[in-house]
Order: C-alpha cells, then structure tokens, then sequence
C-alpha cells in the first residue's frame, strides 16, 4: 500500500501526530462570514458512494432529518470514485460557509493518494488538508467474502491455498487506499503470502464481478445486500473486521479471533466540511448529527445490518483518524 500521511485540521486534535502540523478549523473564516445567518440557503451534501447501499442511504438518511430540523432543503450529490478521494477534493473546491459537506469514510485521510500520479503532483494534498471533520457517524464492519466455487471452506485454508500457489489468489476491493485494501495488505504482510489486489472504482461493480466469479476473494462493507447473497449461498463469508462476531453471522469468526488483529478494521463514516467554517457552524453540525443519531429510526437502521452509530465530538473524530493514520504507516507497501 502505497503510503503518505495527509494532515488535516481541527483545533490542535493532531498536532503532533507523526510530525505533522495541526490547522484550527474555524481561523481561517473571515467575519463577514461568521455574522451572516446560517443556513441561508440549501445545503450541499456531496456522497462519497454511488447511489443505493448502506453508506448512500445513511446519509440521505441524514440529509432528511438535516433538512427538517435547518428548514432548508439538503441536496445530496453522489460523487464517488478514488476511494472518496474525489468527493473530498470537491469539499476542498467549497466556499468555507458550512453550506457544503461531505459524507465520507476516513480512508482518503488515513492512507493518502491512491497512485503514484497523485503523490507525484499534488493532486489529493490540498483537498486533505483543506478539509475538517466534524462527526463520526458510524462504524462499518468489513466481510471476507469468497465465491462458492472457491474450494477452502474457512479463512486459515484460504491462506493454506495462497502460501500452496503464490500469486494466483485474487482479492478484490472497492478501491486503493480504502479500509478493504488495508486488510488484504495486513493479512499479506502477517502471513506472508503473495495475493493479488484487484482494485475497483466502487463497491457496486465489485460485487456484480465477485457474484460472477471473476476473482475467488474480496473484502466489502458489511450491507444487506452481501449478508442476503452470504444467507443466499451466492458468496461465503470467512472472516469478519469487527470488534465482536456479528450477531447475523454468528459462525463467521473475525479477524482478531483468527490471528490477525492488526487486520480486524472496521470502515468509519463521518461528515467533514472545508477548512474555515466558522467554529460556531461546525458546532451546530456536530451537535444536529449527534441528535440524528440518537433517534431510534435512524440507529435501527443501521444496526439491522450491523452497522453501529457512533457520533461524538469533532476532536474525537480527528483522534480517531490520527490514530488509524498511525497504524497505516506500519503496513508494507504493494
């Protein structure tokens, strides 16, 4: 995995994590824009997915309930493509007025450009350290899956049959630098086996092609749709990124269970605005998601598929990345 740490801002929440200076999310906004009424018009929420699953339907989820509490319409773009890199740079591009957001996993923070052209020309440097967090949203468990021809029935026979053909194994993911993309780089460098990564540009095609069968392997985000193919027999499920086993899949063990703690990850979810929002906006974001959270239609939606809230505040929030950030730096790179 190709690895550069990214800094981004919010009070001194990171400073000094691998060096790396802190940005103070609302010092940059100019008066003028603090004493204007806010909201004072639409909102702008850029979607890091394509439509539908559980990630698009959180967040137009969350856009509902934004728009009824604000009083004004929330509208929501889908931009997906380099593993939320390109919503992200669409963020940076924003006026910083609290208007326009972005509903993102922190995987383009934590592991940086996807290629060598990004790391090459800058592109992806100022996006990420032009952009805030303002709240975790929820955590994501990560599946295992194999198509049903794949023979090894559970994971430690999956790793018997890449250490017996090296370089044949091939395991999908929605994309480079993304939570999929470090578990198979964690589980390759702490078994030492040689598999090949078959990046995709989003979840959906990915699933369609592991479905067909064009590869044995892959990790996705846990959603209904891949728990309904798992219970269908269309895929199987051999380990899990999860703290506990989940209750839908009782069987499936996690990743820590079978040896790999360093590969047990979960995606987290969160709402990031651009750098300069005045401080006093990104407070009343922060405190309208953590009440989106805690009503009981929303948490019981994600919690049927294993999905679990988590909210907090906006310093949490950027702990949490530094944090992830940190144990990125330790894995290999492809």
């Amino acid at each position: 995995m190709r690895r550069r740490a990214w800094v981004i801002g919010h009070g001194a929440a990171l400073a000094g994590v691998a060096g790396l200076p802190a940005f103070t999310a609302g010092a940059q906004a100019q008066g003028s824009t603090a004493a204007e009424p806010w909201p004072s018009r639409a909102l702008h929420l850029i979607v890091a997915y394509p439509p539908g699953g559980v990630s698009d339907e959180t967040a137009r989820a969350l856009a509902q309930f934004m728009g009824a509490r604000l009083k004004v319409p929330v509208i929501v773009e889908n931009r997906a493509g380099a593993g939320g890199l390109t919503a992200l740079e669409s963020l940076a591009r924003a006026a910083p007025d609290g208007h326009t957001l972005a509903y993102c996993a922190i995987s383009p923070l934590v592991f940086g450009p996807p290629d060598p052209a990004s790391a090459a020309t800058g592109r992806g440097d100022a996006p990420l350290r032009d952009v805030v967090p303002v709240v975790s949203l929820m955590d994501t468990p990560v599946l295992v899956l194999a198509h049903p021809s794949f023979k090894p029935r559970d994971f430690p026979a999956m790793l018997a049959a890449a250490r017996a053909a090296p370089g044949r194994l091939r395991w999908a993911t929605s994309g480079h630098a993304t939570v999929g993309h470090m578990v198979l780089a964690q589980v390759r460098a702490a078994a030492g086996v040689d598999i090949i990564h078959v990046p995709y540009k989003g979840g959906g095609q990915q699933l369609t092609d592991a479905i067909g069968g064009q590869f044995e392997l892959l990790s996705s985000n846990v959603a209904a749709q891949q728990l309904q193919l798992v219970r269908q027999g269309r895929l199987k499920a051999l380990a899990v990124g999860s703290p506990v086993r989940l209750p839908v899949l009782p069987e499936v063990p996690t990743l820590a269970e079978l040896g790999f703690p360093d590969a047990n990850l979960v995606s987290t979810f969160g709402l990031f605005a651009p750098r300069g929002v005045p401080e006093e906006r990104l407070r009343r974001l922060n405190a309208l998601v953590n009440d989106a959270l805690r009503q009981p239609e929303l948490r019981a939606r994600m919690l049927e598929v294993s999905n679990l809230p988590t909210g907090g505040s906006a310093a949490d929030f950027a702990a949490r990345i530094a944090k992830e950030r940190e144990r990125a730096l330790r894995v290999p790179p492809d």
